[in-house]
């Protein structure tokens, strides 16, 4: 890991987003909350929220980070969901891992819970496609 010791506790914010592409069934048994799992987007807001307080532990270079604040909100569409998560925290080095990680999370654990929605009868997921994972925002100021 990088030594971050002497650098100065910053206020830092990082967004990112993503989205998975579903048969438009899908999207309206989780609109419906027909999906047989359970509530697909509050399981996914969960696994997001622990995820990004928990990349440390993950990715071998992050250092454990204190969150001061993590959001998750999706938009979900006719033909997919959209994540976006929110990461902020005063410390010694950015968020954007954790917001990235969030978002990855969220969409794995909205594919998991649909994945039987989706496969088609050879078992595999032609329409499935988890896209566009990037950070939106990256801010850091003096406190």
């Amino acid at each position: 890991m990088v030594d971050i010791g002497s650098k100065p506790d910053v206020r830092r914010r990082a967004v990112a987003t993503g989205s998975i592409r579903l048969r438009p069934a899908t999207v309206r048994a989780i609109r419906g909350r027909r999906v047989e799992k359970g509530d697909v987007l509050a399981t996914a807001e969960v696994a997001a929220l622990h995820a990004m307080k928990s990349v440390w532990q993950v990715l071998p270079h992050c250092h454990p980070i204190p969150i001061t604040a993590a959001s998750v909100a999706f938009d979900v569409r006719a033909e997919r969901v959209a994540v976006t998560t929110a990461v902020e925290a005063t410390y010694k080095t950015g968020v954007e891992m954790e917001a990235l990680y969030g978002a990855t999370v969220a969409l794995l654990t909205v594919w998991d819970m649909v994945k039987s929605l989706e496969k088609d009868s050879k078992g595999q997921y032609p329409s499935a496609r988890i896209e566009d994972i990037h950070v939106v925002e990256k801010a850091k100021s003096r406190r």
